[in-house]
C-alpha cells in the first residue's frame, strides 16, 4: 500500500491554508466596502431595456414601458438589507434630435437622489453598435460633466440573444465604437437578464458591482462637480466651430430589433 509523503501533505495544508486566507481577505475586503443605502441612476436612449432593467432592480414593475417617459421618476426599494434608490431618466431619441427639455430633466435626475448618485446605469442592448449610437451618447452623458464616466457602469440588455456567444467576444466583435463606451468607463459593466420577475439573483451582485465601484472611486458622483466641469468645456468651446448633428437610426440589423424590442417591453407589462 503506498504511503503518504509527508512533504506533499504539509505542501497541501498550506496551499488549502492560502487559499482559505485569500477567501477570508477577499469576504471582509466585500463586508467593509458595503453600503447600507446605494443610490442609482438609469441611462439609455428609448427602447434598450433602461427602464425594464430599473424595474428588475426594484423587483416589480413601477416604471412604465409601454410609452416614452417625459420626466425622471424615483423608487426605492431594499435589496439584501440594502436601502436603493432607482432614478429612471428620459430615454434620449435615437432617429431625432433630443429636446432641450428632456436634456434638462435628464440632468435633473442626479439631484433626485441627494447628496448625489453613487453609480449612473448605463443601459445598451445588445446588438449592433455605431458610430451614432457612441456620438449619442457620448453627447448625453457629457450633460453631467466629464465626471460622470467614473461612477458609469455600463448594463447590457437583452444578451440571452447572444446564446453561445460571450459578452467579450461580443465587445470584441463590435469593435472600437464600443471599446470607446468602456474605456470611458474603466471598463466596468454588467449583463443583467430583464426576462426574470420578482427576486432576481442577479441584482445583489450588482449591487456588489457597485460598492466596489464606490470603494475604488472614493464616493458619489458630485452633481456641483459635474456643472463645474460642464461649465469649463463649454467657455472652452470655440463659437465658430461647425457642429455636425448625428441622427441616430434603429438597430435593423440587431439580434432583437427595435419593434421586437418594443413588443417585448410591451408583453413584459
Amino acid at each position: 500500500m503506498a504511503e503518504n509523503n509527508p512533504l506533499e501533505t504539509t505542501a497541501g495544508d498550506a496551499s488549502g491554508a492560502e487559499e482559505e486566507a485569500k477567501q477570508a481577505a477577499a469576504a471582509a475586503a466585500k463586508a467593509a466596502r458595503r453600503l447600507p443605502e446605494v443610490r442609482l441612476v438609469v441611462l439609455g436612449w428609448r427602447w434598450p431595456g433602461k427602464s425594464l432593467t430599473a424595474n428588475t432592480i426594484l423587483g416589480r414593475e413601477e416604471f412604465r414601458l409601454e410609452r416614452a417617459a417625459e420626466f425622471c421618476v424615483k423608487r426605492e426599494t431594499e435589496v439584501q438589507g440594502r436601502q436603493v434608490t432607482v432614478v429612471d431618466t428620459p430615454g434620449w431619441f435615437s432617429a431625432q434630435d433630443t429636446p432641450p427639455s428632456y436634456k434638462e430633466e435628464l440632468v435633473r435626475g442626479a439631484s433626485l437622489c441627494p447628496p448625489g448618485p453613487h453609480a449612473f446605469l448605463l443601459a445598451i442592448p445588445v446588438g449592433m453598435f455605431t458610430e451614432v449610437d457612441r456620438s449619442r451618447i457620448e453627447e448625453h452623458v457629457s450633460l453631467f460633466g466629464e465626471h460622470v464616466w467614473r461612477h458609469t457602469i455600463v448594463v447590457f440588455t437583452w444578451a440571452e440573444v447572444l446564446r453561445t456567444i460571450s459578452i467579450e467576444r461580443y465587445i470584441r466583435r463590435e469593435g472600437k465604437e464600443l471599446q470607446w463606451v468602456l474605456e470611458k468607463c474603466k471598463r466596468r459593466y454588467f449583463v443583467i437578464n430583464n426576462c426574470i420577475f420578482g427576486e432576481h439573483p442577479q441584482v445583489g451582485r450588482l449591487m456588489e458591482r457597485v460598492e466596489k465601484l464606490v470603494a475604488e472611486e472614493g464616493g458619489y458622483y458630485n452633481p456641483e462637480v459635474g456643472e463645474a466641469e460642464k461649465k469649463t468645456l463649454d467657455e472652452n468651446k470655440n463659437p465658430t466651430r461647425d457642429v455636425q448633428e448625428l441622427g441616430a437610426r434603429p438597430k435593423q440589423n440587431s439580434g432583437l430589433a427595435l419593434s421586437e424590442a418594443m413588443k417585448v417591453d410591451s408583453l413584459s407589462n
